[in-house]
């Protein structure tokens, strides 16, 4: 006699702690917002970023019409900006919200907004996260994320202004990494207390801009502190190339790290074993954007056979990504495909 089918929420978090599964979970940890799922739900850019009611409703698209194991309701990295006091352009329907204004860049003793966590940016994440918590928490994983210390800097005092600080002042970048490590630690809990059943925690120390050396010594203990600290399961999310610093993540203590197609996955998996699962890495531009069904296929089967315990595109899809690609991961790791 067979055994039932496990539901996406077991599925998921099980293979997210190295678990034996009935299939690979499929997910998403960042956006996998399209403009046709925008079409679907009723639900647009900007007021998904800005209204809870219409961000929850935007979230179910990843479960509902994708087959997705996940609803993740944040699509932008913004959220926590517009609530330290950084002026953001939120956007359009196709066009994603950049951060226009930097308050640390002239400050020199650092301060973030008392009270920041009531602001309405945040506030709204809290309540769509209730929300799905109550309509799909008893089956689906629902996941919350935050922005780290390092992303935060970026957008506290402007990307070039913090990397230049990390080389030239770094007693100064230590000193942003470290206020703005308990905006990361505060607003993890809110959203686990929210309704959240797992945290991205996602901080760009990306290669290209980031020695692995500089993630060391700047950020790990850092990171050590905050997956202390938030306690639950975590998935952390850096864009790039980051082979080398995989040996880095491995000591935050995460249990899940999200990749992207840039990673070598041999060696992502011999660093990986034992230590943490990996959540990828489906290419964006070449094959979830622009390719078939059947390129999008032969991606996730090299991921599945190299390794990855769970599917995801790489990282969040641009807004015109055909609907029939994302898909195309659940009908893979279904066996359809």
């Amino acid at each position: 006699m067979s055994k039932p089918p496990m539901s996406p929420k077991r599925r998921f978090l099980t293979a997210m702690l190295g678990g034996k599964v009935d299939r690979v979970p499929v997910g998403n940890v960042v956006s996998v917002i399209t403009v046709e799922l925008m079409e679907i739900a009723q639900a647009w850019f900007p007021e998904a970023h800005l209204n809870s009611e219409t961000m929850a409703r935007l979230a179910t698209v990843s479960y509902e019409v994708l087959g997705y194991d996940t609803v993740m309701p944040i699509a932008s990295v913004t959220q926590e900006a517009s609530a330290l006091g950084c002026e953001v352009d939120w956007g359009a329907p196709d066009l994603m919200p950049t951060v226009k204004t930097h308050p640390f860049a002239e400050m020199q003793e650092f301060r973030i907004p008392k009270g920041w966590i009531e602001a309405p940016a945040v506030q709204v994440v809290l309540d769509a996260l209730e929300y799905l918590r109550k309509a799909y928490g008893e089956r689906v994983i629902v996941v919350g994320k935050v922005m780290g210390p390092w992303t935060l800097s970026y957008h506290m005092m402007g990307v070039e202004n913090f990397l230049i600080s990390t080389l030239q002042e770094p007693a100064r970048a230590r000193r942003s990494l470290e206020i703005l490590k308990s905006v990361t630690i505060d607003f993890a809990i809110a959203q686990m207390q929210a309704g959240a059943d797992v945290i991205c925690l996602a901080d760009h120390a990306t290669g290209g801009m980031v020695s692995p050396f500089m993630y060391r010594d700047l950020l790990l203990p850092i990171h050590q502190e905050i997956i202390e600290e938030i306690g639950c399961p975590t998935i952390l999310h850096c864009c790039g190339d980051t082979t080398d610093r995989l040996r880095y993540f491995v000591e935050t203590g995460i249990d899940c790290y999200h990749f992207e197609s840039q990673v070598n996955v041999d060696q992502a998996v011999s660093i990986a074993v034992g230590e943490m699962t990996l959540i990828g890495n489906i290419n964006n531009p070449e094959v979830l954007l622009v390719g078939t069904p059947e390129q999008v296929a032969e991606a996730c089967h090299e991921a599945i056979e190299g390794g990855v315990q769970i599917l995801s595109p790489e990282c969040a899809v641009p807004l015109t990504t055909p609907i029939e690609n994302l898909q195309t991961l659940v009908e893979v790791a279904e066996g359809k495909l």
